[in-house]
Parts: structure tokens; C-alpha cells; sequence
């Protein structure tokens, strides 16, 4: 997504020096957020729409903050509260919604490639928030921001994706930035979970925990989504525990320095046992707080272009002091 790009779609595409630009900026923003006065007026007078159709509470609140943070103006809606229930369609929605002349757009939907509908039809930005199991930029660029502070390249990283990759939009576009940025991908997971044909995306693919994080510098497990399953595909919560949970026996076998990643939210004592989800390893809670300075980049990134049309301030974090 470069500075001039108005939609932050998926990572699928995305250049090397794109995303370069996006984690450079977030980390000027993160350091916004360490202020004692956390805002500056960049986007003062930009609207943001906050459109999440799915259930969300990092992402959404962590994109609200993000846009207050930079002074901008948010309006804040879900499905069950809007004319979606009563049969509006998606489209006609986001029509509505452009005659209040709104800048961004950032949708969360259950439906693939519906932010990309948007975009064909709307003149606002739009940043996709996760669009059923296809993409959730925001959340790869947060990942591999967390990755790159402790790590300090991407270039060369042994990264080990475990859990439900078949339904995983995180995956997807971990995988898709990852790659692009020369790290070295393993996915695990029950083969009922992986994707067909998964290592045409330059990856490794395991159907046993072991494998996949031996020799690991990062280790992210994702939760089961039951909510996208059509049927079981796996016999138990329990053995679904003991062949691919992450516990410390199991973490023993990542590098010394591994870190441990859930982007969340967690089922603790499936997918991760409490003693690893909180131990000085895990950076769970530093995903969190790098999702803002990662979402006030990309909010920054796709209004650029207004802020510059209207002689408005165009330095990320100027406007207030320490």
C-alpha cells in the first residue's frame, strides 16, 4: 500500500517497499502513543466510518482509538443496529453512508471480497477489517510489525503459523506479507484444517505441531473458528489440545529467544496453555498495542492524499510535545 494508494485491500500484492512503508510509519506513530498527550491534529476534519458487520473488539476499538488518536471524526456502527436487518443490502448501505460524505471506510464482513465491492462503488477509502476468511490486512502488518521490533529483519525469520488455517484470515495475510518480506513460513495444522494446494504460497506445510515450530523464531497459533466450520473437523476440543496446543514442552523445541503470538482472541487451554499465553515469552499484549500505531499508519496512508488536497498538516506525528 503505498502513500498514494486510497485502499488498503489485502497484502496479497502488496510490494517489499510498501510494506516497509507502512511499518516504518507505525513505528513514528507508536512512539505518539507513549506521549503524555496521546493525539495530534494530522487528520483533523477526516471522517472515519467504523462498518463491522462481524463481532470485533481489538480491531474495532483498537481502529477508533487509532483514528482519535489523529484527531479524526469517527462514526461507529454494527449490523445488528443498522437497516441491514431489515434487509438493506450491503451495497445500498455504503451508498447511504457516502451521502454523509464520510473519508474512510474501514468494513469488517462476513463475506470475501466484500471490501473490495466497496471500492468499486464508493469514493471514500476503504480498509479492509477482515473480510470473512480471505484477508485481515491490518492484523498481518501489526504481526510483522511485532516480529520486526523484536527481531529487528524480517529477511530470513522462521515463522510457524499453527492451528486453523483453513478458515484463518490472519494466516492469509501473514503468509502474503511474510513471504513478500523474504521470511520463512511453516503452517501447521489437522490436514482437515490445511488449505489445498497451500505451498503455492511459499510455505511449508506440517500436519504435526513438532515440525513446524523446531527451529522457529516466532511461533502464532490461531484460534479454532467454529463459527465458519460446516461440520467438525476435528474428534475433540480435548485431543485437538494434545496433538496441536502449545504448552511449554512443546515451545521447547522454537529457538531459545522465540516469541509467541495469538492475534486473539484466545481459547486458553485449547489452541494455548496459560502458563505460555502469559509467560515473558508471549507478545499477545504487545500486538494489541502495536495494532494501533499499525491502524493510525494506515489510516494516515489512505487520507494522504485529502490532508494534502486541503493544506493540511501532512507530518505523522507532528503538533504536540512530549
Amino acid at each position: 500500500m503505498p502513500p498514494t494508494t486510497r485502499h488498503l485491500l489485502g497484502l496479497e500484492g502488496t510490494s517489499r517497499e510498501q510494506l516497509i512503508t507502512v511499518l516504518d510509519l507505525a513505528r513514528e506513530f507508536r512512539a505518539v502513543s507513549q506521549r503524555r498527550i496521546k493525539k495530534v491534529p494530522t487528520l483533523r476534519g477526516i471522517t472515519v466510518v467504523l462498518f463491522f458487520v462481524e463481532p470485533s473488539t481489538r480491531t474495532r476499538l483498537s481502529f477508533e482509538v487509532a483514528a482519535k488518536r489523529l484527531s479524526a471524526d469517527t462514526l461507529s456502527f454494527t449490523a445488528s443496529h443498522s437497516s441491514l436487518k431489515k434487509g438493506e443490502t450491503l451495497l445500498d448501505t455504503a451508498q447511504n453512508l457516502m451521502a454523509m460524505r464520510p473519508d474512510i471506510i474501514v468494513i469488517r464482513h462476513s463475506a470475501p471480497g466484500a471490501p473490495h465491492l466497496l471500492s468499486r462503488h464508493v469514493e471514500a477509502a476503504i480498509v479492509n477489517a477482515g473480510d470473512g476468511a480471505h484477508e485481515h490486512p491490518t492484523q498481518g502488518l501489526l504481526d510483522m510489525f511485532t516480529m520486526r521490533e523484536h527481531k529487528g529483519e524480517l529477511d530470513g525469520l522462521v515463522v510457524a503459523v499453527v492451528g486453523d488455517i483453513l478458515h484463518s484470515r490472519v494466516a492469509r495475510s501473514n503468509i502474503h506479507g511474510l513471504t513478500t518480506m523474504g521470511a520463512r513460513v511453516r503452517v501447521a495444522g489437522p490436514r482437515t484444517m490445511l488449505p489445498p494446494m497451500l505451498e503455492r504460497l511459499g510455505v511449508t506445510c506440517h500436519d504435526r505441531i513438532e515440525p513446524a515450530i523446531e527451529g522457529a523464531d516466532v511461533v502464532m497459533m490461531l484460534r479454532i473458528q467454529k463459527e465458519r466450520m460446516g461440520s467438525e473437523l476435528f474428534p475433540s476440543e480435548r485431543e485437538y489440545s494434545r496433538v496441536f496446543g502449545l504448552d511449554a514442552r512443546k515451545l521447547e523445541l522454537a529457538k531459545p529467544d522465540a516469541i509467541v503470538m495469538h492475534p486473539g482472541p484466545m481459547n486458553r487451554g485449547v489452541e494455548i496453555t496459560p502458563d505460555v499465553a502469559d509467560s515473558g515469552r508471549s507478545v499477545i499484549l504487545e500486538q494489541v498495542e502495536n495494532g494501533v500505531a499499525v491502524r493510525m499508519a494506515v489510516l494516515y496512508l489512505t487520507s494522504a492524499h485529502l490532508i494534502e488536497g486541503n493544506g493540511m498538516e501532512t507530518t505523522p506525528g507532528a503538533g504536540v510535545g512530549p
